[in-house]
């Protein structure tokens, strides 16, 4: 998978945490806000929510977390996710650990918006490079969107 996945102009999905270093460099990339999709105490986390949350602010950058559990997303989190992303500065950049979670929740909210069902969604993601491996989040993607079609 690309390190760098741009869904649209105003929203992008990191497949890695990104670092000190180059969440310093986001605003200067032209993004306005930083979406952090991991929850605090994870493996392989670099910096707390709390210390990526400091480093974004310093960078200039909005930044929301929302802690989603990797075995685990909900929907309401999904509501949540979207809910906010309509009141954030774009473009956006959201992350977790792999991409996995921050590609489906970004792609939840393009399908939503473009009224694609969960097959199309699915589609449309292996398309831009998101290769997730794993049946259990492609049903939570399509059974989101098919809820609410």
């Amino acid at each position: 998978m690309a390190r760098r996945i741009k869904l649209s102009d105003g929203l992008s999905v990191d497949t890695g945490q990104p670092t000190r270093e180059e969440l310093g460099r986001l605003a200067q990339e032209g993004f306005k806000t930083v979406v952090n999709l991991r929850t605090a105490g994870e493996q392989n986390q670099p910096l707390s929510p709390e210390a990526e949350g400091e480093v974004a602010r310093k960078a200039s950058l909005d930044y929301l977390h929302i802690p989603v559990a990797s075995t685990d997303p909900r929907p309401e989190q999904v509501d949540q996710f979207r809910e906010k992303l309509s009141e954030l500065p774009g473009p956006v950049l959201v992350h977790c650990a792999s991409g996995k979670r921050s590609g489906a929740f970004a792609m939840l909210q393009l399908a939503t918006q473009e009224g694609l069902s969960g097959k199309e969604a699915l589609a449309r993601a292996r398309n831009l490079g998101f290769d997730w491996k794993s049946p259990e989040l492609e049903g939570f993607v399509r059974q989101y969107l098919d809820q609410r079609r």
